[in-house]
């Protein structure tokens, strides 16, 4: 169902909240005059409870980095912000997953701060997934994929989209998707598993497809992968790199969340029956031994929940950044002890996973988050950009004085 458009300006903030688009604080502006815009705000935004509403005054100053690193908001409201993708003219495409919206973010005046939150679309199925190639929006649903063309030129007025496929399941059980366009020029889209620990005949379960830009020749590119919600090439080397979310019920610190490496098509990974590349499934680990597939290229932490992955290509970071792997984890859910709710670096060395650690992290205090990163995007000037549907906002990290 599609709706009018809703766009939120950024002057609309600068005029009335205590803290600006920003999350600089101006001082003198009443608290009773704060709360009432961030509730006006929250409901031009179509805003939910915990979709957004903290947006006026998010403790950035929690986030801890590396030394010379810094944090500042990108765009705020953004209500459910997931996967993010960028046109060529500079528009951040954002999806999201509960509140069933598409948007379009705009840095008009080139600023690296948000002009613009429009609603490009509204009352989807799971819009997570989002891809942009030759002018058109990719956008996918629980059971298809959608193109909206020459969007960037339409943005307060977007087409129809048109139907690319729809031979994909209808579970709503990881059945929202993550997808981009590989250096093939096909475009990547996974299905998760329908369950939390299942064997399916169905081969398009648990398994990551392609298929090219019109729809035809979907095909299996590898298995056994229970729900990635993020990968990325290897821009020396164009091997396809994902992260994988690791099954639940088995205690707090088993089996991990994978960092996984495919080189080649039609490799196995070991879902249902291996985790972590040596921990047999207690259901499904008699059927099919560790060995008959392809351990991680890292293991991750227990229920972090890693989503958003990239390597970084940008230049402005210091080099030992450069070419490595920054995961957004969005956080445990069934764990004692919460953990995850950061960004996390795993470095390389050639082509080897070889160690992993927390870059960003902050979002949880305590046992109580105030964000959960999902998504990154490294933009133009090498500073990289982290969605948070928890907070409904957009993230700048960078690197200097």
């Amino acid at each position: 169902m599609r709706s009018a458009r809703s766009v939120i300006t950024e002057d609309m903030v600068f005029e009335h909240s205590a803290y600006d688009v920003r999350g600089t604080q101006r001082w003198g502006a009443p608290a009773a005059v704060d709360w009432l815009v961030a509730m006006l705000l929250a409901l031009a935004a179509g805003a939910c409870a915990g979709s957004g509403g903290h947006h006026t005054a998010l403790p950035l100053e929690q986030v801890r980095l590396p030394a010379g690193f810094h944090i500042e908001l990108y765009a705020a409201p953004v209500p459910g912000a997931r996967s993010m993708s960028r046109g060529t003219q500079g528009t951040l495409f954002v999806g999201t997953r509960k509140v069933g919206k598409l948007y379009a973010v705009v840095d008009r005046n080139g600023d690296h701060r948000a002009d613009e939150v429009i609603v490009l679309d509204d009352g989807m199925n799971m819009p997570n997934g989002v891809a942009f190639r030759d002018g058109d929006l990719y956008v996918a649903e629980v059971n298809r994929v959608l193109r909206y063309e020459n969007i960037e030129a339409r943005l307060h007025d977007p087409p129809k989209p048109v139907v690319v496929n729809t031979g994909f399941p209808s579970d709503r059980h990881h059945g929202w998707k993550f997808i981009r366009f590989g250096p093939d020029g096909r475009l990547y889209v996974p299905v998760g598993a329908p369950c939390n620990i299942c064997e399916s005949e169905d081969p398009r379960y648990a398994s990551i497809l392609r298929m090219h830009p019109d729809g035809t020749g979907l095909e299996s590119f590898a298995g056994g992968v229970r729900n990635t919600v993020g990968f990325d090439w290897h821009p020396g080397t164009g091997e396809l790199w994902f992260t994988d979310n690791g099954r639940d019920w088995m205690g707090d610190d088993l089996p991990p969340d994978e960092l996984n490496r495919a080189p080649v098509a039609d490799l196995h990974f070991g879902f249902p029956y291996c985790h972590g590349g040596d921990l047999p499934d207690p259901e499904f680990g008699a059927r099919r031994p560790c060995q008959a597939f392809v351990p991680p290229a890292m293991k991750l932490g227990p229920h972090v929940a890693a989503l958003g992955m990239r390597f970084y290509g940008g230049a402005m970071f210091p080099e030992g950044y450069r070419k490595q792997i920054f995961i957004a984890e969005h956080g445990s859910w069934n764990r004692s002890e919460p953990i995850g709710y950061r960004v996390s670096l795993v470095r390389l060395q050639g082509e080897r996973a070889v160690s992993y650690e927390v870059f960003a992290e902050g979002w949880l205090q305590g046992e109580k988050p105030w964000g959960r990163p999902v998504d990154l995007l490294v933009l133009p000037d090498g500073s990289l950009l982290v969605s948070d549907d928890h907070a409904g906002a957009i993230y700048r990290i960078t690197y200097g004085p």
